[in-house]
């Protein structure tokens, strides 16, 4: 049962990533606003580093069964130690450094959007070989 949960969530991880891309090449503004939004508040903040953090389970839990297990486990634990960073970190100076760095990085918005597209495309792809396999 876990590791239907984690598939799942590793499924819609993809998607988020695809969805993050389209939007940042085709809706470049929306993608900056919402970017920027996720340290707008302390609810905000935590509930990214929630979603951050079962992001990174799931894939811990279900990298074995995915083609290149190697590769999306060490990606996990490096979701889960900045996540764990970032909750030790106040969310306000979160905020400061979003404020700084998103409006820099969002200059690149179809960098972004191609990577955010091929990552997303790269893990439902190894869902799906890793599955066959």
């Amino acid at each position: 049962m876990i590791e239907v949960l984690a598939l799942v969530v590793v499924v819609l991880t993809g998607l988020y990533f695809i969805a993050l891309g389209a939007i940042s090449l085709f809706i470049p503004v929306l993608a900056s606003r919402f970017l920027l939004g996720f340290a707008d508040s302390a609810i905000k903040h935590f509930a990214e580093l929630s979603l951050r953090f079962l992001a990174g389970c799931a894939l811990t839990l279900y990298a074995p069964q995915m083609l290149f297990p190697d590769i999306f486990t060490l990606f996990s634990w490096v979701l889960l130690v900045t996540t764990a960073f970032l909750f030790l970190v106040p969310w306000r100076w979160h905020h400061r450094f979003a404020q700084q760095a998103v409006p820099k990085a969002t200059r690149h918005t179809t960098l972004i959007g191609l990577v955010s597209l091929a990552l997303g495309g790269f893990i439902l792809a190894a869902v799906v070989r890793g599955s066959a396999a």
